[in-house]
């Protein structure tokens, strides 16, 4: 058994409660190797910000779950070693079983996030429930779902969007107990959220796609005031990183991500933590890309993924700036 507080972990209780009281969102960046994790640590200690270091299953296979461990360990050193100490949370996105979610308590998670949104309501309940009860024995927090969002992301799939009903959400947090709540708004997972056929075109000629249901979430809010709420899927994808990808032999399809000013003012709400994946895929792949295109003769590792870092670093210092309000907040 290993405890997040031993690898200087924080759990998001607090950071949450911050959060809603100052009107912003923690950013939870997913990472799975050692370049993702640097342009993580460097642009939320440079913008002084908070950061949930994000983690999904298939991450966790892919980066090694002992590797993983100490990468967090080394985020929260490094960032010491940049000269500023934020609260850095370890999290598992989309754990989809009891066992997997007691696997990372175990193993140094500050927080995980059961994703029984697939099931029935009352076997979603009952899971959700059962990794409460063993996470709060540690003092690791817990993320439900109330919802289902489409898309794809790593092993999570769906077809199609089924919208929180706020009916449910105070019945489903008294029973589970647990400490945040993802809802289905109208956010998707993966880089094709929206095809310019499902946007319509505003004043200045640029491709707008369904706003998401604040609606839905003001009636959350009523329901359950003051509770922490998780937006997924809320990459903005962003045109120049695709023109660049497909410019230098990328193949991506037309597709819209979400409105950075719709997620602004989420982060307003009580929505207190905003997964954002896609965005730092297409940031890695376009830099990658550009410079094996421009630079046929090169494989050293370092000089394509050092530019890959270093745009993906811009990047989030951008999100934690402009978009999620996080910055100033560590």
């Amino acid at each position: 058994m290993v405890s997040y507080k031993e690898l200087g972990l924080v759990n998001s209780r607090e950071l949450f409660k911050k959060a809603m009281e100052g009107g912003y969102a923690i950013p939870a960046f997913n990472f799975n190797n050692m370049e993702q994790m640097q342009a993580i640590i460097s642009a939320c200690v440079e913008t002084r910000s908070p950061v949930i270091l994000q983690v999904s299953s298939g991450a966790r296979r892919y980066a090694n779950q002992t590797l993983l461990r100490y990468m967090a360990q080394g985020a929260v050193q490094y960032a010491k070693e940049l000269g500023y100490e934020i609260p850095i949370v370890l999290h598992l996105d989309h754990g989809d079983t009891f066992e997997l979610c007691k696997d990372c308590i175990n193993t140094g998670f500050s927080s995980v996030m059961i994703d029984g949104s697939h099931l029935p309501y009352e076997e979603n309940v009952a899971l959700t429930k059962k990794v409460v009860e063993y996470a709060h024995q540690y003092d690791v927090t817990v993320e439900g779902e109330l919802g289902i969002l489409a898309g794809i992301e790593d092993d999570v799939v769906a077809e199609s969007h089924t919208y929180t009903e706020p009916d449910e959400v105070v019945d489903f947090v008294t029973r589970t107990g647990v400490d945040s709540l993802a809802i289905s708004i109208g956010t998707s997972h993966g880089a094709f959220k929206f095809t310019p056929e499902q946007c319509t075109r505003n004043e200045e000629g640029v491709l707008v796609p369904p706003p998401l249901r604040f609606d839905i979430l003001e009636e959350i809010e009523e329901r359950i005031p003051g509770f922490p709420i998780v937006l997924h899927g809320s990459s903005s994808v962003p045109q120049e990183y695709v023109e660049i990808i497909n410019k230098y032999g990328g193949k991506l399809k037309d597709s819209i991500g979400i409105p950075e000013d719709q997620l602004r003012k989420a982060a307003q709400s009580a929505v207190c933590k905003i997964n954002i994946d896609s965005d730092g895929r297409l940031a890695m792949t376009a830099a990658v890309r550009e410079v094996l295109a421009t630079q046929p003769a090169e494989f050293d590792p370092r000089k394509y993924m050092g530019p890959a870092r270093e745009e993906l670093k811009k990047l989030y210092m951008h999100k934690t700036k402009n978009v999620l309000g996080s910055a100033g907040k560590a």
